[in-house]
């Protein structure tokens, strides 16, 4: 009777031990074709080695600006994390986070912005299909903007107030680029809204895609050529058939643009031309149906030391429905290295000068 308990006992001792056994061999066998299945691209999750295809970077600014016409500041303007992820060769996952002004939360300067999230499908032929939030392919700063990349300490004035730079908004993106040099990109996305309290100012109808209204979307669209050395060239639009997303403006408005970056050597000149077509009464009354801007910059850049020393004079003009202003600028740019820049620049605007320092990175 003991002999037939101890077996009737031991059993479901061994039954267990074996189902834990084959459990932990299921479980292993699983993880390595986990692992297996992540290395040939199919899945994005891959145990141990989901690092393998993460990569960060970011870039951050700080300015110093001396002003004749309001108090001197220095700030911190921005600092942002890039976080991408590849999970097969053709589909990745872009981000971006800033932090502006270096203190965010109530009764504080900054803010803390998702700038970009998407998914980027490669396909054949050169074409590119981005779904979730990204920005905008406009003017020449909104899609790159590391400050390594510009001169001047502050972004040009077009780019802030013609172009709201940094744009971005949700939604769908195809772009293609053929060996020609010609690419195009084609965006159905979120919409600006107007602000009811700052009618028919472009910057301030961002969204930014917090809990946006989405009654109303947008189109936008750019062709650019690259096929001569040197020398890129872009067309874009922008469309939206009401900027008031249904608020009772019944405002269409229409971006029309264009760029040209020339570099010749030593010696580089870009430009940039937007305006805004906003059709209705109501932006007719308040005097800003037409909106524009343009800037001119010629540049002249040389071995420095290890590094490179650049000098750049800009000319920009454009007009919010308040009437034309215009600002020049003057100044430096010293890369110690390619991604790090010393920066300094004198402007004057409508004789309100200011002397800006600053320095930035990018990686």
């Amino acid at each position: 009777m003991r002999a037939t308990k101890i077996r009737r006992a031991s059993g479901p001792l061994i039954l267990g031990l074996g189902i834990l056994a084959s459990a932990a061999q299921v479980a292993a066998e699983g993880e390595e074709a986990i692992d297996e299945a992540y290395n040939n691209g199919s899945t994005s999750y891959g145990g141990n080695n989901w690092f393998e295809g993460t990569t960060l970077g970011g870039y951050g600014e700080l300015h110093l600006n001396l002003n004749s016409d309001k108090d001197n500041a220095i700030d911190f303007h921005r600092w942002v994390l890039f976080l991408n992820h590849r999970f097969t060769d053709r589909i990745t996952f872009n981000s971006e986070l800033e932090l502006e002004h270096s203190l965010a939360g109530d009764d504080q300067p900054g803010e803390v912005e998702l700038e970009q999230a998407y998914i980027d499908m490669a396909f054949d032929g050169g074409m590119h299909l981005k779904a979730g939030l990204f920005l905008l392919p406009v003017g020449t700063l909104n899609e790159t903007h590391e400050p390594n990349t510009f001169y001047g300490v502050e972004r040009n004035p077009i780019e802030k107030a013609i172009i709201p730079t940094t744009w971005w908004e949700a939604g769908l993106a195809l772009s293609r680029s053929t060996e020609g040099g010609l690419s195009w990109d084609l965006a159905v996305h979120s919409g600006l809204n107007m602000d009811p309290a700052k009618p028919f100012d472009i910057r301030s109808a961002r969204q930014k895609v917090a809990k946006a209204t989405a009654e109303d979307a947008a189109v936008t669209a750019r062709v650019t050529y690259s096929g001569i050395s040197g020398v890129t060239v872009s067309g874009f639009a922008n469309y939206q058939s009401d900027i008031s997303q249904g608020g009772g403006a019944d405002a269409s408005a229409l971006l029309l643009g264009a760029t040209a970056d020339v570099q010749m050597g030593a010696f580089r000149l870009r430009g940039l031309g937007a305006s805004w077509d906003i059709d209705g009464t109501a932006a007719a009354a308040a005097g800003k149906e037409d909106q524009w801007g343009y800037y001119i910059e010629p540049s002249y850049s040389f071995d420095f030391g290890n590094g490179k020393m650049g000098a750049f004079a800009r000319y920009n003009e454009w007009d919010t429905g308040g009437g034309a202003t215009d600002s020049v600028s003057v100044g430096i740019n010293y890369w110690p290295v390619d991604n790090v820049v010393f920066k300094g620049d004198y402007t004057d605007e409508d004789g309100n000068d200011s002397f800006n320092l600053g320095v930035g990175y990018s990686f």
